[in-house]
């Protein structure tokens, strides 16, 4: 899709160029406002209380000042021109994606196109990530805050994580699938590849009835899926960019550290506690560890902010007769003795 497109054309596919072009036309204290309020310097969104503290003003005269500068932009003449592509842009990847994509998926997407386009794929440089978040913040401004005649977001839903969908298209089909491929991934009580997970789709009765939905031939943009944003194979997600994306949009299903899927809330998807990280870590090392060496794998993996101690890790090894204890200070999962 980058490669069809001209390169002034593809120059106004920059978030930042067109926010901050728009933004001209504002005063200085409506940009900031709506520069804190959305995250457009990199940053995580303002609050309004944090915004009228700073600008000496109540909650609700930051609130309409936002309002009136997002309708200020909406009738500037140039509006339409600045966001054209990136319409354009946006309308194909939600048809190649069956009509809805999850926002953050979206937001990912996009950015890693527009970072491609300004060589800034680098991401060991220190700034990377801050620049990352700076596209995506612009990116979620510009869609949510100006283009809502031709999308509509999804933020309710019981299906559904917030996505943006077309206004033209139906998502009922969506909807089946999203409700039996849960019943069958709970009823398997295991974790799944990428690969697994979409045969399963593949295999429901529901699949095979709006079959003719579900594929579509679509732009190749295997480039944009091998950046490491997205954690599974450019070529697979591709291939099945509408299943896929669905699976990225169903409320109740994830993916954990290790790319794989399950319930939400399932303890190997999102390990709470010191002892379901310990048996994640066991689990996919396959062999027996000193509880040293497991705490340091825990803290490396990052599953959340809350560092291992080696001291409770011994003691949950001790307690849980999920495991077995192989030589002084080292164990294993008591399943690979069966």
């Amino acid at each position: 899709m980058i490669k069809e497109e001209k390169s002034e054309e593809l120059a106004r596919l920059d978030a930042i160029n067109i926010v901050n072009s728009l933004f001209a036309e504002l005063l200085d204290r409506e940009k900031d406002i709506l520069s804190r309020r959305f995250g457009l310097k990199g940053d995580k969104g303002e609050t309004l209380e944090k915004i009228g503290s700073l600008h000496k003003l109540t909650r609700e005269r930051v609130r309409q000042i936002e309002a009136a500068s997002i309708k200020k932009i909406k009738k500037l003449e140039t509006l339409e021109s600045s966001i054209t592509v990136l319409k354009q842009t946006v309308q194909t990847l939600l048809e190649a994606h069956g009509g809805l994509i999850r926002r953050d998926y979206l937001l990912d997407i996009l950015t890693v196109m527009a970072l491609e386009l300004n060589n800034e794929t680098n991401a060991s440089d220190p700034n990377y990530e801050k620049n990352r978040a700076a596209y995506r913040n612009h990116f979620n401004f510009l869609i949510s805050k100006l283009m809502g005649d031709d999308l509509e977001l999804i933020e309710n839903s019981d299906s559904f994580n917030p996505s943006f969908k077309l206004k033209t298209e139906e998502v009922n089909h969506l909807e089946e699938l999203t409700t039996d491929l849960l019943k069958k991934v709970d009823g398997l009580k295991k974790t799944l590849t990428t690969e697994e997970l979409l045969d399963l789709l593949k295999k429901l009765e529901v699949y095979n009835k709006y079959q003719t939905k579900l594929i579509r031939v679509s732009a190749d943009i295997t480039p944009i899926f091998k950046s490491q944003v997205f954690p599974d194979k450019g070529e697979l997600i591709n291939n099945n960019k509408i299943l896929y994306s669905l699976m990225q949009a169903i409320k109740n299903l994830e993916q954990n550290k290790y790319g794989e899927w399950g319930l939400a809330n399932s303890q190997e998807i999102k390990p709470k506690t010191v002892n379901d990280k310990i048996y994640l870590i066991l689990k996919h090392e396959g062999k027996p560890l000193h509880f040293t060496d497991i705490a340091k794998r825990i803290n490396e993996m990052k599953f959340d902010r809350k560092t291992a101690n080696a001291a409770t890790v011994h003691n949950e090894l001790i307690l849980d007769d999920r495991y077995v204890l192989v030589s002084r200070g080292t164990y294993g999962l008591k399943d690979w003795q069966k």
